[in-house]
């Protein structure tokens, strides 16, 4: 059995290629060999990444699913043996989720002996109703068998609301039981910490490459290390994956 781990938000920019790039590396890690897969049809970002050889696949065509191009899809997650990540963009969030729930694809993802686990970004800021709007909308239109693992992002801000914690948010707590994990990404802090990870995001580097890369300092390698062991151990805490 595969676990195929799909990454959808509608909110652009939250970090949704984070997310896909950091459960890749997670396993990684592991020993595993994940099939990787970009959907994104204009900001195709988690592609970028070379070490995770990431397949590109279009599967939007005139602002619709392209359903030949889908059905390729389906046919790569059915042969899989390994973890599959698909990342997708904000511009195709409405569009491949409704033309997922319309073909009832959690079940045949089932069918074919795999497990479907969504993945969805909730951030603070100015961002934070629009993230969990779209996670309202997951956790409506997916049937109750699919789990939904969220990712708290604080990059844009504290992830609060009127004083409330995400956990005391009326969004958390009328899907608490669809909810399988919640990630919570460290805070980081911006000069040092941030600034280094931001670089590395840029370049589509893998923590690895930040880590053995002769240009960087003996700092910036450490820095880079405690960030990628916090994430590691919130994934295995979280037990998302």
């Amino acid at each position: 059995m595969a676990k195929v781990h799909m990454i959808l938000q509608g909110k652009g920019g939250v970090g949704k290629s984070f997310v896909a790039s950091t459960i890749a590396q997670y396993l990684i890690d592991q020993g595993e060999v994940p099939l990787c897969i970009d959907t994104d049809p204009i900001n195709a970002t988690f592609a970028g990444y070379a070490a995770l050889d990431v397949v590109r696949l279009e599967i939007l065509s005139d602002n619709e699913i392209n359903s030949r191009l889908f059905d390729h899809l389906i046919e790569m997650i059915a042969t899989a043996t390994t973890p599959v990540i698909i990342d997708n963009g904000a511009s195709s969030f409405s569009q491949l989720s409704n033309y997922l729930i319309s073909a009832d694809v959690a079940n045949l993802v089932q069918q074919l002996g795999h497990e479907l686990i969504l993945h969805t970004v909730v951030t603070g800021g100015q961002a934070l109703r629009d993230t969990l709007i779209g996670l309202d909308s997951l956790c409506s239109q997916f049937p109750p068998s699919v789990p939904v693992v969220i990712w708290l992002n604080p990059y844009w801000g504290a992830i609060e609301a009127e004083g409330k914690s995400f956990e005391q948010m009326r969004a958390y707590n009328e899907h608490r039981a669809r909810i399988s994990a919640i990630v919570k990404i460290p805070h980081l802090k911006a000069e040092t910490f941030g600034q280094d990870l931001s670089e590395l995001l840029q370049e589509r580097k893998t923590f690895q490459q930040g880590l053995q890369a002769a240009t960087s300092t003996i700092m910036t390698r450490q820095r880079l290390k405690i960030i990628r062991d916090q994430l590691f151990l919130a994934l295995a805490e979280s037990r998302a994956l």
